[in-house]
């Protein structure tokens, strides 16, 4: 076929696709870039000696060729080693390369024509280094167009061995390719030189919510009977440009309207990542449990029965992804520590929802729900020994979750928004109380109850107090020798250059995996 190709959905990435160049924009970003600069940025990881490389392009034009060329730099001299083609719908194209040597730095670049160029590096695998640190953001709010020069700046001066996006690259529901876009080029140079690992969420495929059911039609952009809204090509499109890099899929069996899957884990430097989608396989609340707030997924009344929506065949990550997790848990080859990196956390992190004064008992957009589900997951993790990384709440939190009793289960950081003036949410008991075992360094931390009567220990929280207040990213640090693992909370304004950042140290908060 021809170019321009036809997109197989209408209303969706239209400032993209089919004719594209007779279009005014959308805002988001401008996309009739010059000739040179039509390869906006480029992903990837390596996995059992297998480098994926995913190559993000502007729009072609019609009479542009389709092909890109992935070469390496060896002994001073340009090499090419593969050539790909462009699909129009997304404008990505993916480079697998097996037999890749990860004992040595290797620079590369993507070439398309004659003039365009993006250039990289492909690290070495961090083996001999005692600690592993990990970069963690989400929720590119697009309250906030502008660049991110403060993150670049600091994370590339912390020089983390991986980057990871835990949801909510872009929030425009359905111009997904130009806000796409415009992530890359805001961070492109912290994933320049680094692996990276993107996941998209329920803002990335167009839902304020996503209960993903087997990937079932859902009947309306609330998504809360379960399933996918829009059309499945333009959701398999977010999910190849965010994930075609990523290492292969454990079980590669698609779901429901041929919606693909992407879990799978990642060994860097002797940390294994399990990578799992919350909410591809996660029941969706209405008409299945007894509605008790104004929304299905909303609870408001705090003396409701939490049992009342614990229903029996419900679930939460779903047998293929726990049959994952089971067994990546055993398999430790090669790996001295693990974390599970995910959309959110696994219970109601937060009281106070976009407004100070709307106060949310229970959230079902959260993995607090299904509670039966919730467990099994955190179990699965706990005898991984693994610790949880995640993002979505836009409230930072380090949580110590129980099973059965408390702090039986797995430690998890859920890090803050990337731009947090976008529903900002606070930790904040009704009674204003420590719980038991408080560590009295913040006013409310201890064991509580989430509004699904979950079990929690709550160590840490940042509360906004101001608009801006609130936004950053966080750091994890796995020392491998002693068997820590050290979580840090950086604001969104600090220069961690300056003096100042180096008495701060963003909380740090360091537990003992062993």
């Amino acid at each position: 076929m021809k170019p321009p190709v036809k997109a197989p959905f209408e209303e969706l990435d239209v400032s993209t696709v089919n004719d594209w160049w007779n279009k005014e924009g959308n805002g988001i970003i401008n996309l009739k870039v010059g000739r040179d600069s039509v390869i906006a940025f480029c992903l990837y990881t390596v996995s059992n000696t297998t480098l994926k490389l995913s190559a993000q392009l502007f729009p072609l034009y019609p009479d542009e060729s389709r092909e890109v060329r992935l070469e390496i730099k060896q002994a001073n001299k340009w090499e090419e080693i593969q050539k790909q083609v462009v699909n129009d719908i997304g404008w990505s194209a993916l480079f697998r390369v097996e037999n890749w040597d990860t004992s040595i730095d290797v620079p590369f670049r993507v070439l398309h024509g004659k003039n365009a160029s993006f250039e990289g590096l492909v690290r070495k695998d961090p083996m001999d280094k005692e600690e592993i640190v990990l970069a963690a953001l989400s929720c590119n709010s697009n309250q906030d167009r502008g660049d991110r020069k403060n993150y670049v700046r600091n994370i590339n001066h912390q020089n983390p061995d991986l980057v990871f996006f835990a949801g909510d690259q872009s929030y425009d529901h359905t111009e997904h390719t130009s806000a796409w876009l415009l992530f890359g080029m805001q961070f492109r140079e912290v994933f320049r030189n680094r692996p990276c690992i993107t996941i998209p969420d329920d803002h990335d495929i167009g839902q304020g919510n996503l209960w993903g059911e087997y990937g079932k039609k859902a009947s309306s952009p609330a998504g809360n009977n379960g399933g996918y809204f829009y059309n499945p090509e333009y959701v398999k499109m977010v999910e190849r440009c965010q994930t075609a890099y990523l290492p292969d899929p454990y079980d590669p069996t698609p779901v429901r309207q041929g919606i693909g899957v992407y879990y799978t884990n990642l060994v860097v430097g002797g940390v294994d990542f399990a990578i799992i989608e919350d909410r591809k396989f996660k029941s969706g609340p209405k008409g299945k449990i007894p509605q008790i707030g104004p929304r299905p997924d909303h609870i408001l009344d705090p003396n409701y029965d939490p049992s009342s929506v614990d229903k029996k065949g419900l679930e939460l990550l779903g047998k293929r992804q726990l049959d994952f997790l089971k067994a990546w848990g055993k398999h430790n080859e090669g790996a001295s520590m693990k974390a599970v990196l995910s959309q959110t956390g696994f219970c109601g992190g937060a009281h106070l929802h976009g407004t100070k004064d709307n106060r949310l008992h229970a959230d079902m957009d959260s993995n607090g729900w299904p509670q039966t589900g919730r467990n099994k997951a955190l179990k699965a993790i706990k005898e991984a020994n693994a610790v949880h990384i995640a993002g979505d709440q836009h409230l930072a939190t380090v949580i110590h979750h129980g099973i059965e009793e408390f702090e039986d289960g797995p430690w998890a950081f859920v890090v803050p928004a990337s731009v947090n003036n976008y529903y900002r949410r606070w930790w904040w008991p009704e009674n204003e109380k420590p719980g038991e075992n408080s560590n009295s360094k913040l006013p409310w931390t201890g064991r509580y109850l989430d509004g699904f009567h979950n079990k929690i220990t709550m160590h840490a929280y940042a509360n906004p107090e101001s608009a801006s207040d609130g936004a950053g990213y966080g750091l994890v640090r796995f020392n491998k020798k002693e068997q820590t693992v050290t979580f840090e909370c950086w604001p969104r304004f600090m220069d961690v250059t300056s003096p100042d950042a180096k008495q701060f140290r963003g909380w740090p908060i360091t537990i003992f995996v062993n």
